[in-house]
């Protein structure tokens, strides 16, 4: 009969964490991406590669696939397009001085991160408590060796109310038309509903597309077109849309050519005159010829 250790520890069930304090050659990764309801699990450690790589890494789909055994290009596509609509991943374009343009990839530790980096995760927010209210100030009484009351003016002052927030700059006038277009995105797709904010950081990027000569309709249709089923980040993607759909330039009318004013004719040959010469009528050699013709007509008085 096997003996019975009454202080032994029962045998754990579910998951048990073994783990030592890692110092060096590790990520943190959020539970927004590790529990994501709607990524994929390759999503999630396509992303998990991703977060672990050194600035400056290529992370393009032929350089994962080198990093990833066993996941497939088109895979990895589809892996970025899910980080892409849920805010884990953007794709910008950056002009250079020399006029060359330059893609890069930002990787977001959390969905809908500000552009700037994150330096530590904020605090969850807590039930602000009203302040206590003071006491009523009890009545001085005179001191009984006959001092002088103390001064009012000596106790601290009741502290200032906050201030609010100031108003944002108004958008400026050029942006305007871009505004409404990405305001109104919302009438023709529910999923597109933008903050004020997320329509004021995205309409300089629409103005440029309509600098361009295209149409506001082509504009909306491009960015409600073929959306995910499971958008998460309307922002981030249509961030990504503007600067990677963005069309060339119309190219230049060509030069118009001026057309030569037509020149007077001699009424006698027909020849052209000279530029110069504005009055119609006969050159020097027809009216040689005429004058000669008259001097040796005998009927001429």
């Amino acid at each position: 009969m096997a003996s019975v250790h009454p202080n032994a520890r029962p045998p754990a069930h579910g998951l048990v964490h073994r783990n030592v304090r890692l110092t060096s050659r590790y990520v943190v990764i959020s539970n927004d991406l590790a529990r994501h309801p709607r990524l994929t699990v390759p999503a999630i450690g396509l992303a998990v590669v991703i977060q672990s790589l050194p600035a400056g890494t290529p992370v393009g789909i032929k350089a994962l696939a080198l990093r990833t055994n066993g996941l497939s290009e088109m895979r990895i596509a589809a892996a970025l397009r899910e980080l892409e609509a849920a805010g884990f991943l953007a794709r910008r374009r950056e002009r250079l001085p020399d006029g060359r343009f330059v893609q890069y990839t930002v990787s977001y530790n959390r969905p809908g991160a500000d552009p700037d980096a994150v330096r530590e995760t904020p605090a969850p927010r807590t039930r602000r408590e009203p302040p206590a209210q003071k006491p009523p100030n009890p009545v001085q009484e005179p001191p009984a060796s006959g001092g002088e009351p103390p001064n009012p003016a000596e106790e601290p002052p009741d502290p200032a109310p906050e201030r609010p927030a100031p108003a944002p700059a108004p958008l400026p006038e050029a942006h305007h038309p871009a505004a409404a277009l990405l305001a109104g995105l919302r009438a023709h797709e529910p999923r597109l509903l933008l903050s004020e904010r997320d329509v004021r950081r995205l309409a300089p990027g629409v103005t440029a597309w309509l600098e361009r000569g295209a149409h506001p309709d082509a504009v909306s249709r491009t960015l409600r077109a073929d959306l995910p089923p499971d958008l998460a980040n309307p922002y981030g993607l249509l961030a990504h849309r503007l600067e990677v759909l963005l069309p060339p330039p119309l190219p230049a009318p060509p030069p118009v050519r001026a057309v030569p004013a037509p020149r007077l004719v001699c009424d006698g040959c027909e020849r052209p005159f000279p530029a110069s010469v504005t009055t119609p009528g006969r050159c020097l050699d027809c009216r040689a010829e005429e004058a000669a013709t008259l001097a040796l007509d005998p009927h001429v008085a």
